[in-house]
């Protein structure tokens, strides 16, 4: 898959660095009040400390939350930028929204119906729309989650990486087939999916 990086393991990648360091904050804040709190009880120090104007834990209680926020904002920028650039080369498909169905056209104007057949290895982007009501395209196997505006064209990107199959469905109340709208993603090999198009062509004819 080349040089092409995966923006749903960056995603991963971000979540983990900012649950990991809000729970390492977290034992540590503990800690450290635990620790005050037996060393500075009132039996040791019936006056307390007046630590206003201490410039030194000033700036270290300021300047390291900057930091810490800064860090995670960064690596939160970097898997968002990863979601919207989409890598030369990738295929386009039209992904519309309807009561209760996703619809799918390809570059050879073949049509499915809550099914999305795409080529392993190959990035895939999807132009998102609607044809009436907000809908909601989830695909968790690959992070992705888009509403479906009617008169506004979006879009998303994935990484086929892995050949198998994988749900999606909408995640936006759209009326009483909601429930319904659901549809599966099926990552083939590229021979396959050669096969899967031409065998639409002839269908046609």
């Amino acid at each position: 898959m080349g040089n092409i990086l995966n923006p749903a393991e960056q995603i991963d990648q971000a979540f983990v660095y900012i649950i990991g360091f809000s729970f390492v904050l977290l034992f540590l804040i503990t800690a450290v009040m635990i620790y005050f709190v037996v060393k500075y009880r009132r039996n040791n120090h019936p006056i307390s400390s007046d630590i206003r104007g201490n410039w030194v834990l000033e700036t270290v209680w300021v300047v390291i939350p900057t930091l810490i926020a800064l860090s995670m904002f960064w690596v939160g920028w970097e898997s968002y930028l990863g979601l919207r650039n989409v890598p030369p080369g990738a295929i386009e498909i039209e992904l519309i929204g309807q009561k209760y169905s996703w619809i799918l056209i390809y570059p050879n104007d073949k049509e499915t119906e809550n099914e999305l057949v795409v080529p392993l290895g190959k990035p895939i982007k999807l132009n998102i729309s609607s044809i009436d009501v907000i809908h909601s395209f989830f695909l968790p196997a690959y992070r992705i989650k888009v509403d479906a505006v009617k008169g506004l064209s979006t879009y998303a990107w994935f990484l086929a990486d892995k050949i198998g199959e994988y749900d999606f469905q909408c995640t936006e109340y759209c009326g009483t087939g909601h429930a319904d709208m659901n549809g599966k993603l099926r990552i083939v090999s590229a021979e396959a999916y050669e096969e899967w198009l031409n065998q639409a062509d002839e269908d046609d004819e």
